[in-house]
Protein backbone atom coordinates (compact mmCIF):
# COMPACT_ATOMS: atom_id res chain seq x y z
CA UNK A 1 0.00 0.00 0.00
CA UNK A 2 1.15 3.24 -0.87
CA UNK A 3 1.94 5.83 1.69
CA UNK A 4 -0.19 8.89 1.85
CA UNK A 5 1.92 11.79 3.51
CA UNK A 6 -0.31 15.18 3.99
CA UNK A 7 0.99 18.19 6.13
CA UNK A 8 -2.28 20.51 7.44
CA UNK A 9 -1.00 24.41 8.49
CA UNK A 10 -2.80 26.25 10.36
CA UNK A 11 -1.75 29.72 9.63
CA UNK A 12 -1.42 32.85 11.97
CA UNK A 13 -0.38 36.37 12.09
CA UNK A 14 3.54 35.60 13.60
CA UNK A 15 3.76 31.61 13.65
CA UNK A 16 2.10 28.42 12.45
CA UNK A 17 1.24 25.14 13.63
CA UNK A 18 1.82 22.08 11.29
CA UNK A 19 0.63 18.99 11.49
CA UNK A 20 2.27 15.77 9.07
CA UNK A 21 0.21 12.51 8.86
CA UNK A 22 1.07 9.29 6.79
CA UNK A 23 -1.86 7.34 6.84
CA UNK A 24 -4.19 9.19 8.68
CA UNK A 25 -1.42 8.82 11.48
CA UNK A 26 0.04 11.81 13.07
CA UNK A 27 4.00 11.77 13.50
CA UNK A 28 4.94 15.24 13.89
CA UNK A 29 3.69 18.37 15.21
CA UNK A 30 5.48 21.66 15.47
CA UNK A 31 5.39 25.28 15.28
CA UNK A 32 7.58 27.63 12.78
CA UNK A 33 7.48 31.53 12.53
CA UNK A 34 6.40 32.94 9.42
CA UNK A 35 9.48 34.24 7.97
CA UNK A 36 12.56 32.87 5.97
CA UNK A 37 13.71 30.89 9.16
CA UNK A 38 10.28 28.81 9.76
CA UNK A 39 9.86 28.57 6.15
CA UNK A 40 13.50 26.92 5.80
CA UNK A 41 12.65 24.80 8.34
CA UNK A 42 9.62 23.41 6.81
CA UNK A 43 11.63 22.86 3.72
CA UNK A 44 13.47 20.20 5.30
CA UNK A 45 10.65 18.44 6.86
CA UNK A 46 9.13 18.50 3.26
CA UNK A 47 12.09 17.79 1.25
CA UNK A 48 12.27 14.55 3.65
CA UNK A 49 9.50 12.81 1.45
CA UNK A 50 10.30 11.25 -2.26
CA UNK A 51 6.97 12.53 -3.51
CA UNK A 52 5.41 15.84 -3.14
CA UNK A 53 3.31 15.20 0.26
CA UNK A 54 -0.54 17.09 -0.19
CA UNK A 55 -0.19 20.47 1.86
CA UNK A 56 -3.89 22.01 2.76
CA UNK A 57 -4.14 25.39 4.70
CA UNK A 58 -6.54 27.97 5.06
CA UNK A 59 -6.69 31.36 3.23
CA UNK A 60 -6.41 33.59 5.81
CA UNK A 61 -5.87 37.44 3.44
CA UNK A 62 -2.22 38.62 4.62
CA UNK A 63 -1.02 35.66 6.46
CA UNK A 64 -0.85 33.36 4.20
CA UNK A 65 0.36 35.12 1.74
CA UNK A 66 4.28 34.32 2.76
CA UNK A 67 3.18 30.74 2.86
CA UNK A 68 1.80 30.61 -0.60
CA UNK A 69 4.60 32.33 -2.14
CA UNK A 70 7.11 30.15 -0.77
CA UNK A 71 5.58 27.47 -1.73
CA UNK A 72 5.38 28.93 -4.89
CA UNK A 73 8.75 29.60 -5.05
CA UNK A 74 9.79 25.89 -4.19
CA UNK A 75 6.78 24.40 -7.01
CA UNK A 76 4.62 22.96 -3.72
CA UNK A 77 1.84 22.32 -5.02
CA UNK A 78 -1.05 23.11 -2.40
CA UNK A 79 -4.75 23.07 -1.46
CA UNK A 80 -5.74 26.75 0.03
CA UNK A 81 -9.49 26.28 1.68
CA UNK A 82 -11.94 28.89 1.87
CA UNK A 83 -12.43 29.72 5.75
CA UNK A 84 -16.32 29.50 5.36
CA UNK A 85 -16.01 25.85 3.51
CA UNK A 86 -13.18 25.21 5.92
CA UNK A 87 -15.14 25.83 9.21
CA UNK A 88 -18.09 23.64 7.72
CA UNK A 89 -15.91 20.51 6.55
CA UNK A 90 -13.66 20.58 10.51
CA UNK A 91 -16.52 21.03 12.34
CA UNK A 92 -17.15 17.64 12.47
CA UNK A 93 -13.69 16.81 13.82
CA UNK A 94 -13.28 19.14 16.42
CA UNK A 95 -13.38 18.82 20.16
CA UNK A 96 -11.51 21.54 21.36
CA UNK A 97 -10.31 24.45 18.68
CA UNK A 98 -6.07 25.47 19.34
CA UNK A 99 -3.94 25.98 16.69
CA UNK A 100 -2.16 22.45 16.82
CA UNK A 101 -5.78 20.92 16.87
CA UNK A 102 -6.52 22.68 13.71
CA UNK A 103 -3.69 22.09 11.55
CA UNK A 104 -4.04 18.50 12.84
CA UNK A 105 -7.49 18.24 11.77
CA UNK A 106 -7.17 20.20 8.52
CA UNK A 107 -4.50 17.30 7.52
CA UNK A 108 -6.84 14.49 8.77
CA UNK A 109 -9.66 15.83 6.65
CA UNK A 110 -7.65 15.33 3.05
CA UNK A 111 -7.78 11.72 3.62
CA UNK A 112 -12.13 11.96 3.88
CA UNK A 113 -12.31 14.78 1.47
CA UNK A 114 -9.48 14.21 -1.31
CA UNK A 115 -9.49 17.70 -1.95
CA UNK A 116 -7.98 18.74 -5.64
CA UNK A 117 -4.93 21.25 -5.20
CA UNK A 118 -5.61 24.97 -5.37
CA UNK A 119 -5.93 26.56 -9.23
CA UNK A 120 -2.33 28.14 -10.04
CA UNK A 121 -3.21 31.67 -11.78
CA UNK A 122 -1.04 33.23 -13.81
CA UNK A 123 0.88 36.17 -11.68
CA UNK A 124 -0.10 38.58 -13.35
CA UNK A 125 -3.67 38.52 -12.44
CA UNK A 126 -2.27 38.83 -9.11
CA UNK A 127 -0.80 42.30 -10.01
CA UNK A 128 -3.78 43.06 -11.91
CA UNK A 129 -5.48 42.43 -8.31
CA UNK A 130 -3.58 44.81 -6.51
CA UNK A 131 -3.98 47.39 -9.04
CA UNK A 132 -7.71 47.39 -9.14
CA UNK A 133 -7.46 47.56 -5.35
CA UNK A 134 -5.36 50.19 -5.38
CA UNK A 135 -7.26 52.00 -8.15
CA UNK A 136 -10.38 51.56 -6.28
CA UNK A 137 -8.74 53.29 -2.97
CA UNK A 138 -7.86 56.06 -5.40
CA UNK A 139 -11.38 56.55 -6.52
CA UNK A 140 -12.49 56.49 -2.88
CA UNK A 141 -9.97 59.48 -2.08
CA UNK A 142 -11.30 61.08 -5.26
CA UNK A 143 -14.47 60.86 -4.09
CA UNK A 144 -13.80 62.56 -0.32
CA UNK A 145 -11.40 65.41 -2.02
CA UNK A 146 -14.35 66.43 -4.13
CA UNK A 147 -17.14 66.08 -2.00
CA UNK A 148 -15.14 68.28 0.23
CA UNK A 149 -13.96 71.01 -2.34
CA UNK A 150 -17.66 71.27 -2.78
CA UNK A 151 -18.11 71.88 1.18
CA UNK A 152 -15.49 74.38 1.10
CA UNK A 153 -16.22 76.12 -1.92
CA UNK A 154 -19.97 76.85 -0.11
CA UNK A 155 -18.38 79.33 1.58
CA UNK A 156 -15.96 81.40 -0.96
CA UNK A 157 -17.66 80.61 -4.00
CA UNK A 158 -20.37 78.56 -4.83
CA UNK A 159 -21.33 80.02 -8.15
CA UNK A 160 -17.88 78.92 -9.17
CA UNK A 161 -19.82 75.08 -9.85
CA UNK A 162 -21.57 76.22 -12.58
CA UNK A 163 -18.68 77.21 -14.78
CA UNK A 164 -18.47 74.12 -16.61
CA UNK A 165 -21.02 71.57 -17.27
CA UNK A 166 -18.97 69.48 -15.22
CA UNK A 167 -17.21 69.66 -11.64
CA UNK A 168 -14.62 66.47 -12.56
CA UNK A 169 -12.98 68.29 -15.65
CA UNK A 170 -9.45 69.07 -15.42
CA UNK A 171 -9.90 72.76 -16.15
CA UNK A 172 -12.53 72.95 -13.74
CA UNK A 173 -9.96 72.28 -11.53
CA UNK A 174 -7.35 74.88 -12.94
CA UNK A 175 -10.45 77.25 -12.83
CA UNK A 176 -10.81 76.70 -8.80
CA UNK A 177 -6.92 77.38 -8.21
CA UNK A 178 -7.13 80.41 -10.28
CA UNK A 179 -10.30 82.09 -9.40
CA UNK A 180 -11.12 80.67 -6.25
CA UNK A 181 -12.39 84.00 -4.44
CA UNK A 182 -14.90 86.38 -6.15
CA UNK A 183 -12.20 89.44 -4.92
CA UNK A 184 -9.75 87.75 -6.88
CA UNK A 185 -11.84 87.94 -10.03
CA UNK A 186 -12.48 91.13 -9.68
CA UNK A 187 -8.82 91.99 -8.79
CA UNK A 188 -7.49 90.61 -11.81
CA UNK A 189 -10.14 92.28 -14.52
CA UNK A 190 -11.08 91.21 -17.61
CA UNK A 191 -7.82 91.28 -19.63
CA UNK A 192 -5.54 89.51 -16.91
CA UNK A 193 -8.20 87.03 -16.88
CA UNK A 194 -8.14 86.34 -20.57
CA UNK A 195 -4.42 86.28 -20.19
CA UNK A 196 -4.81 83.52 -17.55
CA UNK A 197 -7.19 81.26 -19.64
CA UNK A 198 -5.35 81.12 -22.55
CA UNK A 199 -2.70 79.26 -21.03
CA UNK A 200 -4.85 76.42 -20.21
CA UNK A 201 -5.43 73.54 -21.89
CA UNK A 202 -7.76 73.70 -25.13
CA UNK A 203 -9.32 77.20 -24.51
CA UNK A 204 -8.51 79.63 -27.23
CA UNK A 205 -9.10 83.17 -28.02
CA UNK A 206 -12.98 83.20 -28.20
CA UNK A 207 -13.25 80.60 -25.55
CA UNK A 208 -11.11 82.63 -23.09
CA UNK A 209 -13.59 85.74 -23.78
CA UNK A 210 -16.77 83.97 -22.78
CA UNK A 211 -15.31 82.49 -19.42
CA UNK A 212 -13.81 85.51 -18.83
CA UNK A 213 -17.16 87.56 -18.56
CA UNK A 214 -18.93 84.76 -17.03
CA UNK A 215 -15.96 84.96 -14.68
CA UNK A 216 -16.87 88.55 -14.26
CA UNK A 217 -20.61 87.79 -13.75
CA UNK A 218 -20.23 85.20 -10.89
CA UNK A 219 -18.12 87.25 -9.06
CA UNK A 220 -20.42 90.10 -9.00
CA UNK A 221 -23.70 88.18 -7.86
CA UNK A 222 -21.11 85.88 -5.50
CA UNK A 223 -21.42 86.90 -1.40
CA UNK A 224 -18.86 84.88 -0.13
CA UNK A 225 -19.07 84.05 3.85
CA UNK A 226 -14.88 84.66 3.93
CA UNK A 227 -12.52 87.12 2.99
CA UNK A 228 -9.77 86.21 0.04
CA UNK A 229 -7.00 85.84 2.48
CA UNK A 230 -8.45 82.92 4.56
CA UNK A 231 -7.56 79.71 5.14
CA UNK A 232 -10.93 78.31 3.62
CA UNK A 233 -9.46 79.69 -0.06
CA UNK A 234 -6.42 77.75 0.59
CA UNK A 235 -7.72 74.51 1.52
CA UNK A 236 -10.10 74.79 -1.69
CA UNK A 237 -6.91 74.99 -3.64
CA UNK A 238 -5.12 72.59 -2.14
CA UNK A 239 -8.29 70.00 -2.91
CA UNK A 240 -8.08 71.45 -6.10
CA UNK A 241 -4.43 70.24 -6.93
CA UNK A 242 -5.52 66.22 -5.24
CA UNK A 243 -8.17 65.63 -7.95
CA UNK A 244 -5.43 66.38 -10.19
CA UNK A 245 -2.94 64.38 -8.65
CA UNK A 246 -5.62 61.23 -8.06
CA UNK A 247 -7.15 61.71 -11.60
CA UNK A 248 -3.49 61.16 -13.26
CA UNK A 249 -3.09 58.68 -11.19
CA UNK A 250 -6.27 56.58 -11.75
CA UNK A 251 -5.22 57.16 -15.62
CA UNK A 252 -2.01 55.60 -14.98
CA UNK A 253 -3.28 52.44 -13.09
CA UNK A 254 -5.25 51.91 -15.81
CA UNK A 255 -2.91 52.03 -18.55
CA UNK A 256 -0.80 49.45 -16.58
CA UNK A 257 -3.49 47.49 -15.90
CA UNK A 258 -4.13 47.37 -19.72
CA UNK A 259 -0.64 46.63 -20.47
CA UNK A 260 -0.23 43.88 -18.23
CA UNK A 261 -3.87 42.28 -19.28
CA UNK A 262 -2.37 41.97 -22.85
CA UNK A 263 0.48 40.05 -21.95
CA UNK A 264 -2.02 37.18 -20.61
CA UNK A 265 -1.80 34.03 -22.18
CA UNK A 266 -4.82 34.18 -23.62
CA UNK A 267 -7.54 36.30 -24.92
CA UNK A 268 -9.78 37.49 -22.04
CA UNK A 269 -9.40 41.02 -22.32
CA UNK A 270 -10.44 41.48 -25.79
CA UNK A 271 -13.51 38.87 -24.92
CA UNK A 272 -14.58 40.94 -22.17
CA UNK A 273 -14.29 44.19 -24.45
CA UNK A 274 -16.29 42.36 -26.83
CA UNK A 275 -19.51 42.50 -24.49
CA UNK A 276 -21.92 45.84 -25.75
CA UNK A 277 -21.24 48.06 -22.73
CA UNK A 278 -17.79 46.94 -21.23
CA UNK A 279 -15.22 49.78 -21.73
CA UNK A 280 -11.47 48.73 -21.43
CA UNK A 281 -11.73 49.96 -18.08
CA UNK A 282 -14.54 47.91 -17.10
CA UNK A 283 -12.77 44.76 -18.63
CA UNK A 284 -9.41 45.14 -16.99
CA UNK A 285 -10.93 45.64 -13.55
CA UNK A 286 -13.40 42.51 -13.90
CA UNK A 287 -10.07 40.84 -14.59
CA UNK A 288 -8.07 41.98 -11.50
CA UNK A 289 -11.62 41.23 -9.20
CA UNK A 290 -12.06 37.86 -10.68
CA UNK A 291 -8.72 36.34 -11.74
CA UNK A 292 -8.46 33.54 -13.67
CA UNK A 293 -11.64 32.40 -14.39
CA UNK A 294 -11.21 29.49 -15.57
CA UNK A 295 -10.45 28.08 -12.42
CA UNK A 296 -13.97 27.93 -11.80
CA UNK A 297 -15.51 24.73 -11.98
CA UNK A 298 -18.76 26.44 -13.48
CA UNK A 299 -20.44 29.72 -13.41
CA UNK A 300 -22.25 28.90 -9.73
CA UNK A 301 -18.82 28.66 -8.33
CA UNK A 302 -18.16 32.26 -9.90
CA UNK A 303 -21.06 33.49 -8.12
CA UNK A 304 -20.14 31.98 -4.79
CA UNK A 305 -16.99 33.83 -5.25
CA UNK A 306 -18.39 37.54 -6.03
CA UNK A 307 -21.44 36.93 -3.20
CA UNK A 308 -23.88 36.70 -5.85
CA UNK A 309 -25.18 33.40 -5.07
CA UNK A 310 -28.86 32.84 -3.35
CA UNK A 311 -29.79 32.05 -0.07
CA UNK A 312 -33.21 30.50 1.21
CA UNK A 313 -34.50 30.90 4.35
CA UNK A 314 -37.54 28.91 5.58
CA UNK A 315 -38.42 27.71 9.40
CA UNK A 316 -41.99 26.67 10.12
CA UNK A 317 -44.66 28.38 8.18
CA UNK A 318 -41.67 31.42 7.53
CA UNK A 319 -40.30 31.75 4.48
CA UNK A 320 -38.22 34.95 3.64
CA UNK A 321 -37.38 36.25 -0.31
CA UNK A 322 -34.52 34.87 -1.87
CA UNK A 323 -31.22 37.40 -1.73
CA UNK A 324 -27.90 36.99 -2.45
CA UNK A 325 -25.21 36.04 -0.04
CA UNK A 326 -22.77 39.18 0.13
CA UNK A 327 -19.68 36.89 1.15
CA UNK A 328 -18.10 36.68 -2.17
CA UNK A 329 -15.97 39.75 -3.44
CA UNK A 330 -17.83 43.05 -2.66
CA UNK A 331 -15.42 45.21 -4.93
CA UNK A 332 -16.18 42.50 -7.73
CA UNK A 333 -19.64 42.54 -7.52
CA UNK A 334 -20.12 46.21 -7.45
CA UNK A 335 -18.30 45.75 -10.87
CA UNK A 336 -20.70 43.74 -12.04
CA UNK A 337 -23.93 45.46 -10.77
CA UNK A 338 -22.68 48.33 -12.62
CA UNK A 339 -21.56 46.99 -15.77
CA UNK A 340 -25.50 45.69 -16.12
CA UNK A 341 -26.04 49.60 -16.79
CA UNK A 342 -23.54 50.18 -18.79
CA UNK A 343 -24.68 47.38 -21.37
CA UNK A 344 -28.33 48.61 -20.98
CA UNK A 345 -27.01 52.14 -21.87
CA UNK A 346 -25.58 51.03 -25.41
CA UNK A 347 -28.19 48.68 -25.99
CA UNK A 348 -29.70 50.97 -29.04
CA UNK A 349 -26.56 50.68 -31.23
CA UNK A 350 -24.71 47.54 -29.44
CA UNK A 351 -27.61 45.04 -28.79
CA UNK A 352 -27.10 42.22 -25.64
CA UNK A 353 -29.09 39.50 -24.97
CA UNK A 354 -28.34 40.76 -21.57
CA UNK A 355 -29.60 44.26 -22.06
CA UNK A 356 -32.39 42.70 -23.58
CA UNK A 357 -33.27 40.45 -20.96
CA UNK A 358 -32.92 43.50 -18.72
CA UNK A 359 -35.51 45.40 -20.02
CA UNK A 360 -38.09 43.30 -20.93
CA UNK A 361 -38.23 42.44 -16.83
CA UNK A 362 -38.38 45.93 -16.45
CA UNK A 363 -41.67 46.33 -18.61
CA UNK A 364 -43.24 43.70 -16.86
CA UNK A 365 -42.69 44.58 -13.23
CA UNK A 366 -45.03 46.23 -10.54
CA UNK A 367 -42.30 47.36 -8.67
CA UNK A 368 -40.46 50.61 -9.04
CA UNK A 369 -37.24 49.07 -7.61
CA UNK A 370 -34.91 47.07 -10.34
CA UNK A 371 -32.59 45.98 -8.14
CA UNK A 372 -33.37 42.46 -8.26
CA UNK A 373 -33.99 42.42 -11.92
CA UNK A 374 -30.39 44.06 -12.19
CA UNK A 375 -29.18 41.01 -10.08
CA UNK A 376 -30.53 38.76 -12.26
CA UNK A 377 -29.17 40.09 -15.13
CA UNK A 378 -25.64 40.06 -13.14
CA UNK A 379 -26.53 36.25 -13.36
CA UNK A 380 -26.48 36.09 -16.92
CA UNK A 381 -23.46 38.23 -17.48
CA UNK A 382 -21.11 36.04 -14.94
CA UNK A 383 -22.81 33.08 -17.09
CA UNK A 384 -21.94 35.04 -20.31
CA UNK A 385 -18.08 35.83 -19.53
CA UNK A 386 -17.82 32.34 -17.83
CA UNK A 387 -18.93 30.50 -21.33
CA UNK A 388 -17.25 33.01 -23.16
CA UNK A 389 -13.58 32.99 -20.91
CA UNK A 390 -13.60 28.98 -21.04
CA UNK A 391 -14.66 28.27 -24.93
CA UNK A 392 -12.29 31.11 -25.61
CA UNK A 393 -15.05 33.01 -27.94
CA UNK A 394 -15.97 36.61 -28.87
CA UNK A 395 -19.19 37.33 -28.24
CA UNK A 396 -21.82 37.59 -30.95
CA UNK A 397 -25.31 39.17 -30.68
CA UNK A 398 -26.62 37.28 -33.79
CA UNK A 399 -24.95 33.48 -32.13
CA UNK A 400 -27.19 34.19 -28.71
CA UNK A 401 -29.97 35.02 -30.37
CA UNK A 402 -30.23 31.59 -32.03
Amino acid sequence: MKNVVVVGIDVSSRKSAVCIMINKLAIKQFDITNDAIGFKQLLDELEFYQEQPQIVFEATGVYSCRLQAFLNHHNYRYTMLNPLKAKLQLNQFRKSKTDQHDARDLAYSQFIYHRAPTYLQNPNYQQLGAMSRFYEQLTHDFVSAKNRLHRVLQFIFPELETITSTTNGLNYWRYVQAFTHPQVVKNLGYDAIVKCLLNFHGIGKHRADKLANRLIELADKAYPTVDKDTFEVEEARYYAQRLMLLNRQRKQIIQKMVELAAKLPKNDLKILKSIPGISEITAVRLLGELGDIRRFRNPNALNAFVGLDLRHYQSGEMELTDHISKRGNPIGRKILYHTIGQIDSVRHYEPCHIADYYEKKKRSSQSKSFKKIAIAAVHKLTRTIYYLIVHDQLYDYSVVKK
